[in-house]
């Protein structure tokens, strides 16, 4: 047995002492407290809806997304939280918004069409009337043999995707099976997974890596054509599913325009195409590009520690206010900002005076890939010169974050944390008749706790009900209020705020892995 194989034995035969060691006691009073502010007299559909339905679509950088930073910023003013600030992470790129966007079948007959160009995209450059044609094309090679013209055209790129009918419901939760697979989770151990988390770096935005379809469309702009029309192989129904169109660092060039439509819509047009049946389509788009301030922001807010010993301690929790331009981003992601800051109403409402200061952090660029949480880590919490945490990053005791949609909390993912699932377990107990009660020691990815996670910080997501997010509303046209789950976004912010409670009152900081 090597040394560390075996420091890693010693260290889990201790861990039942060490458990009992660190027993959690539960403020029963506090918390009945808690659930009565957050499940009695909530605001968190109120805060939703200015999110969503008065700010509008928060794509990173345009008018929509500072709209709804300072808005936030206000809000928790008005709460009595301090500090309140939109905070540079650094370089954003350009701002972007849709103005206008009309798009229309023409012959053999006339049909409105629900569309939408991605992020970033150029427009039409006024009112056209477009003949439709069909290009088959892996890459830029092919289409230098192209000698079809394509100047004046629009452009299908794929062909027609198969809809196979569906007899799965759109909306679910979790079983029981499910849950129990979840709480039964046995993680690699450390010594067999290998590798350290990697130091995060400084994350300059812009844009996207190049793919074969940006350097597609390139060609296809220089030869004079209008754009590109595409749909997705997994939206139906009217539902499609937008996101970025290519790149947007300040310098960058203007994209081709790129327009997504529903797929049965798409299949119809190339069937037309590939018949030889002529096919027009009207089209005017019109985007905006913005340099005026190429900068991210996200927006942070403090409830200060009281206790002289712990106050410049911090726990942290934390959304995306971010979303893609479709819709009005509600599921993905004003629930978790909605969430997060009504959890930090209700420790204000019900007169908690945390020990350590408590902070939340709505995040910018989320979408372009955690970039607002990346930098704000490296900001203000990496020694860059020694490779670890500095001494301000030493003081986060844990990040908790909310961004699997409008689902009620389930319980919470541990990321391997050992230490941790027994202190959760406590904290769940007074919520299992609101259906939270799992603890796994699965890791969630792909969002904003995974920047602190890196760096060995304490830092989880919610386990949370599908509902309707990966095949409806997550990135879809249709991701708006009405599509959020009033009582389930209750449930959730009554549970986090008592975890933060939790949290900023325990003697000791969050163990670590």
């Amino acid at each position: 047995m090597n040394k560390r194989t075996s420091c890693f034995f010693i260290f889990f035969l201790s861990l039942p002492f060490l458990m009992r060691g660190q027993e959690e006691n539960l403020d029963l009073a506090m918390i009945q407290k808690i659930r009565e502010e957050g499940l009695g007299r909530s605001q968190v559909m109120d805060i939703a809806f200015y999110l969503t339905d008065v700010n509008g679509p928060r794509l990173q950088g345009s008018p929509g997304f500072l709209k709804a930073a300072e808005w936030s910023r206000n809000k928790m003013c008005s709460w009595g939280l301090v500090n309140a600030t939109l905070e540079p992470w650094g370089e954003s790129g350009k701002g972007w918004e849709l103005e206008k966007c009309y798009v229309a079948l023409a012959n053999p007959y006339y049909k409105p069409i629900i569309a939408f160009p991605k992020a970033w995209t150029g427009g039409s450059n006024g009112l056209k009337s477009c003949e439709v044609i069909y290009v088959n094309a892996k890459d830029t090679f092919d289409l230098k043999s192209l000698k079809e013209n394509v100047s004046g055209k629009i452009i299908l790129l794929k062909a027609a995707f198969t809809l196979e009918t569906t007899y799965q419901p759109d909306a679910r939760r979790f079983t029981e099976p499910d849950l129990k697979k979840m709480s039964d989770h046995k993680p690699l151990t450390e010594a067999t997974r290998g590798g350290v988390p990697g130091l995060i770096n400084r994350i300059n935005a812009g844009g996207w890596q190049m793919q074969m379809i940006d350097h597609i469309k390139a060609y296809l702009k220089k030869k004079g054509a209008v754009a590109v029309l595409r749909a997705g192989s997994h939206g139906r129904d009217g539902t499609i599913f937008v996101s970025h169109g290519g790149l947007y660092a300040t310098r960058s060039p203007e994209n081709m325009l790129d327009i997504v439509i529903p797929v049965e819509d798409y299949n119809t047009i190339f069937r037309l195409v590939k018949k030889s049946i002529p096919v027009k389509m009207e089209l005017e788009v019109q985007t905006h590009f913005d340099t005026t301030d190429t900068k991210g922001y996200n927006v942070i807010a403090e409830i200060p520690g009281t206790d002289s010993l712990l106050a410049e301690q911090v726990v942290m929790v934390g959304a995306h206010l971010d979303s893609w331009h479709a819709s009005t981003g509600a599921t993905d992601n004003a629930a978790g900002c909605a969430v997060m800051m009504e959890a930090l109403r209700i420790i204000k409402a019900v007169g908690i005076r945390p020990r350590r200061t408590i902070r939340i952090a709505l995040w910018g660029g989320e979408e372009q890939g955690l970039v607002g949480s990346a930098n704000y880590v490296y900001n203000h919490f990496v020694d860059t010169r020694l490779k670890r945490l500095n001494k301000e990053g030493e003081k986060v005791s844990v990040y908790f974050n909310l961004d699997y949609g409008t689902g009620k909390i389930r319980g919470i993912y541990a990321q391997g944390n050992v230490a941790v699932k027994p202190i959760f377990h406590k904290w769940l107990q007074p919520f299992h008749d609101l259906g939270a009660s799992v603890v796994t020691l699965e890791s969630a990815s792909s969002t904003d706790h995974s920047s602190f996670d890196r760096v060995n910080i304490p830092a989880f997501q919610f386990i949370q009900d599908p509902v309707e997010y990966n095949n409806r509303t997550h990135h879809t046209n249709i991701d708006s209020y009405d599509h959020l789950q009033p009582d389930d976004l209750k449930q959730a912010a009554t549970i986090i705020a008592a975890f933060v409670f939790h949290a900023a009152q325990r003697d000791e900081m969050m163990p670590g892995k």
